[in-house]
């Protein structure tokens, strides 16, 4: 017999009730996961096959209450009532509770309710309550509530066949579930008034939500200006008769789960003692527990670098081979040029994030599965909430220090939109792994070394490295606080979450939630990056005519192949002629380097050959779209104290910020494979001189460029990620203005005031 048409139900409960456990573990872990069209909220989206029927089970986010103030918030509605157009028809709808938090939970079951769809309940984490000596009556609160009830333990996979039963039964009724009675009859009149002034097919349950949410989305999206002036008076009116919105709905429905639970549950006549009660003296305690966070911290960070950097090597070193191995195959030309220097490298730009990303999201699994997660956002929220944010923020900006692409994809975390958009748009500001190896070229070649305290302990060198770690961070507490004020105004959202019991992280979940990250990562972002890499390979290679660069490329190759043994014959080290070409192109005298170079690439020399490949490469980057953009911005760089190869620097660096090393390197003559360590790249900057004479660079400049590094937004990757998580191009091009705008100042100030301290 074929299946019968698909059916869709919607999953929807508090944080910590083990809702997305229960959801992983009735889909087999397979889902979808993307962004619903034009907002931030993610999607999960699991097809299962039951007794032959064909379902589509969607993950809502955790959610305490329907009122929605946001068109984020307002697609959990959305999705229930059918009205979200990628869903379709919901045919039911699962209501997943706290067993040992029964009165909290049913306050959102009886929203779902109002809304008239077909309701299942799960009675979830049943365990916890048994072993905390609650009793709950199931057959009786299902018979009150008119709806099937049924135990769960989504964790141990316990209650599934009964859970999927209730399921298919439910989905297969037309009929919804009975709508509790839960407002006074002053309040019922005032909807009822209401009504005329929506639509006729508009459900009674919204009407209700548009009267009792003041302000929200639903108001300025189903009536026009005459009935928000007629709703304001009718709120007016109910206040009057001492049933003012929203505080009415809290008292009414509270009201109503006590009277629903007499009888239904009962509990010892002794709070029973804990487990989890006793870790939490120590882990929620004030100063113990920020003792103890920060160690929890500390370790998750240094484990994800230990493990997460022998991978990565990994990962650039099979890039290298990969390159080694076309560069063999393929002549030198455009396309080797595409492919190792394009497609290889943009390929590996994605992939060498991955283990940072399926590293932070399995700590960060362990932490929510086994409970500590929820501590540690109630312990870090009277510290963000200095700047407008709760706890929930600290652990993605924290995570950002590493790579602000897990950073921003750990928002997940955070249920209140504007919170996850501030942290979102301020997380690129906290100083990731990657602006390193700039502030190591910067500070080991032009601060001075020998200016020191304390017997030597703390030098000038180790002083700024410090402030550049951590200026973004003190930069960020400012722009969350405008954030807050301007672009996303509203009254603070109060850190209410639930402290779930501790337990044992389940491997399985861990696991998948881990790879599932970093799944989303390579297919959601990495097109994105590959095709900024591309984009960028394009500029710095094209216009120009490349076959001189090419033609020595071949014979040096072939140099090599058939007698390795004159590299080490040389007639000019390789390093004098580098020099040699790095001072004359600074110098504006190619025609000097030219010369000198001649001779002993007619000689066959290899290494001079190397020398002058290295140079065409140079000019050729000068000559590039992307060197040409360097130079029509050197006007508006110089007040930074930079000239144009600073500037193509900074331009290349879009895609990763270190990219700037090997740029440079490739404008000094030294070949895009040098490092942060390279003495002959230190060098060449300190022999680099403007044409009247003066050095580039000296301690001001040297400053500038740190502090623009320190806040800019030069990462193609991270930007990409906010659009993925944002889901409009808006966001991105915000916050690449407004990071580019306060590096640049920043740079400005800094360099003008350097200028006249060292005079």
């Amino acid at each position: 017999m074929p299946p019968r048409p698909a059916r869709t139900i919607a999953l929807i409960g508090n944080p910590n009730t083990g809702k997305s456990t229960l959801f992983n573990s009735l889909t087999g872990m397979r889902a979808r996961v993307g962004n619903y069209p034009g907002v931030t909220v993610e999607k999960k989206v699991g097809r299962v096959r039951w007794d032959d029927v064909e379902l589509e089970l969607v993950d809502l986010p955790g959610t305490y209450s329907l009122a929605p103030r946001s068109l984020d918030e307002q697609v959990t509605l959305d999705v229930m009532l059918g009205r979200q157009g990628d869903i379709g028809e919901v045919d039911a709808v699962l209501c997943v509770v706290d067993a040992s938090n029964l009165e909290r939970n049913l306050y959102l079951v009886s929203q779902v309710l109002s809304l008239g769809v077909p309701v299942v309940l799960a009675l979830n984490m049943s365990d916890v309550a048994r072993d905390r000596g609650i009793e709950i009556d199931d057959a009786l609160l299902g018979k009150r509530l008119g709806v099937e009830v049924v135990r769960t333990e989504g964790h141990r996979r316990r209650g599934l066949d009964a859970l999927q039963a209730a399921m298919l039964r439910t989905a297969a009724r037309s009929s919804p579930s009975p709508s509790p009675n839960v407002f006074p009859d002053a309040f019922q009149a005032a909807t009822k008034e209401a009504r005329q002034w929506v639509a006729k097919d508009v459900p009674a349950g919204l009407v209700e939500r548009m009267v009792i949410d003041t302000g929200g989305v639903l108001e300025q999206t189903l009536l026009d200006d005459e009935g928000r002036r007629n709703l304001s008076s009718l709120r007016q009116r109910l206040a009057e008769q001492s049933c003012a919105v929203p505080a009415m709905e809290a008292r009414s429905r509270y009201g109503w789960i006590r009277k629903l639970l007499d009888g239904v549950i009962q509990r010892p006549l002794e709070k029973v003692v804990t487990a989890t009660d006793r870790i939490d003296r120590v882990l929620t305690h004030r100063f113990l527990g920020i003792a103890v966070f920060v160690l929890v911290m500390a370790m998750v960070f240094q484990a994800i670098g230990a493990w997460a950097t022998p991978l990565m090597d990994l990962v650039e070193a099979g890039q290298g081979w990969v390159s080694e191995l076309v560069s063999g195959w393929i002549a030198p030309g455009p396309l080797r040029s595409l492919l190792v220097d394009g497609v290889i490298a943009g390929v590996g730009g994605v992939l060498v994030f991955t283990p940072q990303i399926a590293f932070l999201f399995f700590f960060i699994a362990v932490l929510e599965d086994c409970g500590y997660m929820a501590r540690a956002a109630f312990l870090m929220d009277r510290v963000m909430t200095r700047v407008g944010l709760s706890g929930k923020s600290f652990v993605p900006l924290m995570s950002s220090f590493a790579c602000a692409i897990p950073g921003i994809m750990a928002t997940r975390v955070i249920e209140n939109r504007r919170d996850r958009m501030v942290t979102i748009l301020i997380a690129p500001l906290m100083s990731c792994s990657a602006r390193l190896p700039v502030y190591v070229l910067l500070i080991y070649t032009f601060i001075p070394g020998d200016v020191a305290w304390l017997g030597g302990w703390l030098s000038l060198r180790t002083l700024v490295l410090l402030a550049m770690m951590f200026v973004g961070l003190v930069v960020a507490a400012p722009v969350a606080w405008l954030l807050k004020r301007f672009v996303f105004p509203g009254e603070a959202a109060p850190l209410v979450m639930e402290l779930p019991d501790y337990k044992l992280p389940t491997p399985r979940l861990v696991l998948h939630r881990a790879f599932d990250r970093a799944l989303a990562f390579v297919t959601r972002a990495g097109s994105l990056i590959f095709a900024t890499t591309i984009l960028v390979w394009a500029a710095g290679y094209f216009p120009g005519d490349h076959q001189a660069e090419h033609d020595l490329e071949r014979r040096l190759e072939a140099a090599e192949a058939t007698d390795t043994a004159t590299a080490a014959t040389t007639t000019i080290s390789a390093a004098s002629a580098a020099s040699t070409a790095s001072a004359a192109l600074a110098a504006g005298d190619s025609a000097a380097t030219d010369s000198r170079a001649s001779a002993a690439i007619d000689a066959g020399d290899p290494e001079s050959m190397l020398a002058e490949l290295r140079r065409l490469r140079a000019e050729r980057l000068r000559d590039s779209a992307l060197g040409r953009l360097g130079q029509a911005v050197e006007p508006v760089v110089r007040p930074l104290g930079w000239d144009w190869r600073i500037g193509v620097g900074a331009i290349a660096s879009f895609p990763a910020r270190e990219v700037i090393i090997a740029t440079l390197g490739t404008i000094y003559s030294l070949g895009g494979d040098v490092d942060e360590e390279d003495t002959g790249l230190k060098q060449a900057m300190r022999n680099a001189k403007w044409p009247d004479g003066r050095p580039v660079y000296n301690v001001p400049v040297a400053l500038s460029i740190l502090v623009f590094f320190a806040l800019c937004a030069q990462c193609g990757a991270t930007l990409m990620i906010i659009w993925r998580e944002t889901n409009h191009w808006g966001w991105p091009i915000f916050t690449f203005c407004y990071m580019t705008t306060l590096a640049y100042f920043g740079a400005l100030v800094v360099y003008q005031i350097g200028s006249a301290w060292w005079g």
